[in-house]
């Protein structure tokens, strides 16, 4: 992921930043694109086709390439309303990928995001961003992807394992909307590796 990260050089990419999982392993990159139009060019390529994509297949054992839309974002105040992904940075990173019925993804949206301002009070909770899905390869149908820094895997850990009776009302109500809404859910934890912007 290194190596192709560091040749990227393709007419509309933004940045690449390359996540390790903790969780499980695997990785996760989190690539910025100016448009759609310049990651299919990227995707219809003769490079991607016959040499990143092979090499993907041959060290892997599943690959997805998720297109999304950056919709909603939120940080602890003290953060400046920043959200910043790098290396240099401790984040204990949790990324979600949610699956949703197409007629049901606005509504999971809005659950995940302007509905879960009680965050702000979680103790180690630093950001997270809601992503809206727009189309996939390797995973089938609409979706909905939300990413979230915290201070480390302790506050992680603690808050994933806090009793249903001991949420706040405000966490009870958006969980069950996200569980009524969310088809499939699949998650891991990561820490940020490698990162490279254009120019």
């Amino acid at each position: 992921m290194r190596e192709i990260v560091d040749a990227a050089a393709y007419p509309g990419w933004i940045s690449s930043t390359v996540h390790s999982g903790e969780e499980k392993p695997g990785t996760a990159n989190f690539i910025q694109w100016r448009s759609t139009e310049d990651l299919e060019a990227r995707y219809a390529g003769e490079e991607f086709k016959h040499r990143t994509l092979p090499l993907f297949r041959e060290i892997t054992t599943s690959i997805r390439l998720l297109q999304n839309e950056v919709v909603f974002t939120q940080q602890k105040p003290a953060l400046g309303g920043v959200t910043e992904v790098s290396p240099d940075r401790d984040d204990y990173t949790v990324i979600e990928v949610l699956g949703v019925a197409e007629e049901n993804q606005e509504d999971l949206l809005d659950a995940l995001g302007p509905s879960q301002e009680w965050l702000l009070d979680v103790p180690g909770y630093r950001t997270h961003t809601v992503l809206r899905g727009l189309r996939a390869r390797g995973l089938d149908g609409s979706f909905v992807v939300s990413y979230e820094q915290w201070d480390d895997k302790e506050s992680y850990d603690a808050f994933r394992a806090q009793a249903e009776s001991e949420r706040s009302a405000a966490r009870q109500k958006s969980d069950a909307r996200v569980d009524a809404l969310a088809t499939s859910r699949d998650w891991n934890t990561y820490r940020v590796v490698h990162t490279r912007s254009a120019g």
